[in-house]
């Protein structure tokens, strides 16, 4: 049985910055019994980062498979996983306004992260959420799960235009705003004509882990990826600009010199 003790030795033994951005992807089912469950997670992950900014992904865009294109940040539950639908509901965690791609945020400057979201008209916009973590030079952890969650790396081939991957015509959805109002918003949908791209993501990783992007480590029982954000993105982007369908397929990516 772990407790938060536990669970921040493990943070900082793997390497996290307690002082720098830290956008998490997690199962806690991973982690293994741990006393107070899944909040005594919660409150590990943000004694540790206190001093920092804590992001958790809080997508919605499973209701665009129930035909809901309604999106209240202050309702509409979280598709992915039991500890972002508890991190979003905490007092201080400001939750952004992206109807599908939305992220929540607590720590130094949370609210200032999460604004501005609901601007957006693609999933991961460049001046959105995900493209500050690359501004911020954050890291992301992925926890009992693979790099097949990287959502960052939608955002990358969005960045570098990579044809194919967004709807050419844009869904309305409409976002309940913090006074009551609600904003229409047409968006621009993941194409799903190659079926999921992401299911490929995880190629990259053995060169992440060769340049030293990534490393390995442990939370409870769960095996963890850490990867610095910025350095991950430039990489991804060099094979991009040789190969914008790199992703398309699960051959391995063969390492090789980039100018």
């Amino acid at each position: 049985m772990y407790n938060r003790v536990d669970l921040i030795g493990d943070l900082r033994d793997m390497g996290v910055s307690p002082d720098g951005v830290l956008l998490v992807h997690a199962s806690m089912k991973a982690i293994g019994p741990v006393e107070g469950g899944a909040d005594e997670v919660i409150q590990a992950f943000s004694a540790f980062v206190s001093p920092g900014l804590l992001v958790l992904p809080t997508h919605t865009w499973d209701q665009i498979e129930k035909g809901n294109f309604w999106y209240d940040p202050t309702a509409t539950p979280s598709c992915v996983g039991i500890l972002s639908n508890l991190f979003m509901r905490r007092p201080g965690v400001f939750r952004s306004l992206h109807p599908t791609h939305s992220v929540a945020a607590s720590g130094i400057g949370a609210e200032s992260f999460v604004s501005g979201e609901e601007l957006s008209d693609t999933p991961c916009s460049r001046v959105g959420c995900y493209g500050k973590l690359y501004d911020r030079s954050a890291q992301v952890l992925f926890l009992g799960c693979s790099l097949k969650r990287n959502t960052i790396l939608h955002g990358v081939e969005e960045w570098n235009s990579v044809p194919g991957r967004l709807t050419e015509t844009t869904a309305l959805f409409r976002i309940r705003m913090p006074d009551g109002s609600t904003l229409e918003r047409p968006m621009h949908l993941h194409d799903q004509s190659h079926g999921d791209i992401s299911r490929n993501y995880d190629k990259i990783g053995p060169i992440l882990f060769e340049r030293g992007i990534a490393r390995s480590g442990r939370l409870g029982d769960a095996e963890c990826v850490l990867c610095d954000v910025r350095r991950m993105v430039d990489c991804v982007s060099d094979y991009l600009r040789l190969d914008p369908d790199l992703f398309l397929d699960d051959r391995p990516v063969p390492d090789r010199k980039l100018t």
